[in-house]
């Protein structure tokens, strides 16, 4: 007989957390060590959502994310997960930019990046602090009209090859593009130029593999391949959910689920008001990306100036479409060292993203989708020979991951990297506005875009769900749900 994942789940709960995510984890370990009893519930048999890994034969395991992220996850872990793993973050040092309009190795912090503006780029030191400190004032109750291109046109008129050595990375790091509010491209960016870029030693098995045990230490009831079906709301008041022919109760709802899919396929759109429906429907998917995973065979080595981080394009100027564009001319390339993961063997490993629309993929038959991904590692393969010369004899294992592998093992919609675009903030936070004791801790825009602006989403909101609990009579179960 098939396993019942659900075997001996408690009838009801304080709080119910559907998705695995960074921002459902967080909120989930969150409530539990306040004391409150919590289901989470994950569709897949794996937890982490995008922030997670796979195994190949071979010894292989890849990470699914870029491995980068500010300083801030260190503080962030340190609170509201453990020191352990807040102790296993580490800086990367080499981050690379390699393209027609410049070439060159950064530490990717405001200091080395003041430096190169200056010295390489000829700014005016006074322009370049300016611009700098403008960026680190803004937060999210700023002003939305500016974009990034107009906040780039005030301090840099003309000058694309800065642009680009300030907004290529943003873009891969939350999907930022020029003609986004310019907040959602200087909270992001600030947050890096902080201390630079890290990385969790040990690979995302590890982390993820660190808060599944702290989650069940603080108590938190984990269900995997569980895919919850419905949110049970009742005269306005979530009550609970419906899956596998179960309904469980509880308190509050906090759904780590795509924006979109909470209100319209997990909810349902009667249960809004019409006007908050308009505007959830209004709100923008994020990108996709594709990504293209390579093991070296082992006793191969990577020479440790090739970097941490590659940013290499062919295309003569930094403009958003490219990044975007099937005949992809730029790629992030992710170089693994076997310190990353250092109980594990001495393999080194490589990850290529680029960004890409759904529908480019999505509207392939079967045959041509199997093409256009063959093609991909092959123009991936091209791409990185002159980083690692003979990379295809050097190779034992390489796949390729589109959109639709996205949208199939996570659910999100269109397979979105980042959720939605800034707009869905807004929907995000009024959620229990509209159903009391529904809430939502994934990706959306600006802050929560990204492991450290997710994981902190989760906090936020867990502490609303505190809020809300703390407040609430217990009120008897609905007949309807007995």
């Amino acid at each position: 007989m098939p396993k019942d994942f659900l075997q001996d789940v408690r009838s009801h709960y304080d709080a119910i957390v559907i998705g695995s995510g960074l921002g459902g984890l967080t909120a989930a370990n969150v409530l539990a060590r306040e004391g409150r009893s919590v289901l989470l519930l994950e569709q897949h048999y794996k937890l982490g959502g995008l922030a997670t890994w796979f195994k190949r034969p071979g010894g292989h395991i890849f990470d699914i994310s870029l491995h980068g992220f500010p300083q801030g996850m260190v503080k962030s872990c340190r609170r509201y997960w453990t020191s352990e793993i807040a102790d296993s973050i580490v800086q990367l040092h080499g981050v690379r930019f390699d393209n027609p309009m410049f070439s060159l190795t950064t530490s990717f912090d405001r200091k080395d990046f003041t430096r190169l503006l200056i010295d390489r780029f000829g700014i005016e030191p006074a322009k370049v602090e300016e611009f700098f400190n403008t960026a680190r004032g803004m937060n999210f109750y700023d002003d939305q009209s500016m974009t990034t291109g107009q906040l780039f046109e005030k301090y840099f008129p003309g000058r694309g090859d800065v642009v680009r050595l300030l907004m290529e990375p943003i873009t891969y790091a939350n999907g930022s593009t020029l003609e986004d509010p310019a907040i959602t491209y200087g909270i992001v960016f600030s947050n890096f130029m902080s201390k630079g870029v890290f990385t969790f030693e040990g690979g995302t098995d590890h982390l993820v593999k660190s808060m599944e045990k702290e989650m069940r230490r603080n108590g938190v009831d984990i269900r995997i391949n569980c895919d919850v079906e419905r949110i049970l709301v009742e005269r306005g008041v979530v009550r609970g959910v419906e899956l596998a022919g179960k309904k469980i109760t509880a308190d509050a709802v906090i759904s780590n689920s795509n924006l979109r899919s909470t209100i319209f396929s997990l909810t349902g759109a009667e249960y809004f008001d019409p006007a908050f429906i308009d505007e959830a429907k209004a709100v923008r998917l994020n990108n996709s990306s594709t990504q293209v995973y390579m093991a070296l065979k082992e006793g191969d080595e990577i020479d440790r100036n090739t970097g941490d981080l590659l940013f290499c394009s062919t295309a003569p100027e930094f403009r958003t479409d490219l990044l975007l564009s099937r005949d992809i001319t730029s790629r992030t390339f992710s170089f693994y060292y076997p310190d990353i993961r250092p109980d594990g063997k001495q393999r080194y490993l490589i990850v290529s993203s680029t960004n890409a629309h759904y529908d480019d993929w999505n509207r392939l038959s079967p045959e041509e989708y199997e093409a256009s991904k063959r093609d991909l590692i092959e123009t991936t393969l091209e791409s990185l020979e002159q980083y690692v010369p003979n990379c295809r004899e050097r190779i034992a294992h390489i796949e390729a991951a589109t959109p639709r592998t996205f949208e199939h093992y996570t659910k999100h919609v269109s397979g979105a990297s980042f959720g939605t675009k800034f707009e869905g903030l807004a929907v995000s936070r009024t959620l229990p506005e509209q159903v009391r004791g529904l809430y939502h801790a994934g990706s959306c825009g600006i802050i929560m875009s990204g492991w450290l602006g997710t994981m902190n989403y989760g906090v936020i909101v867990a502490n609303d769900v505190l809020n809300y609990l703390n407040t609430q009579v217990p009120a008897p179960t609905p007949a309807v749900l007995n």
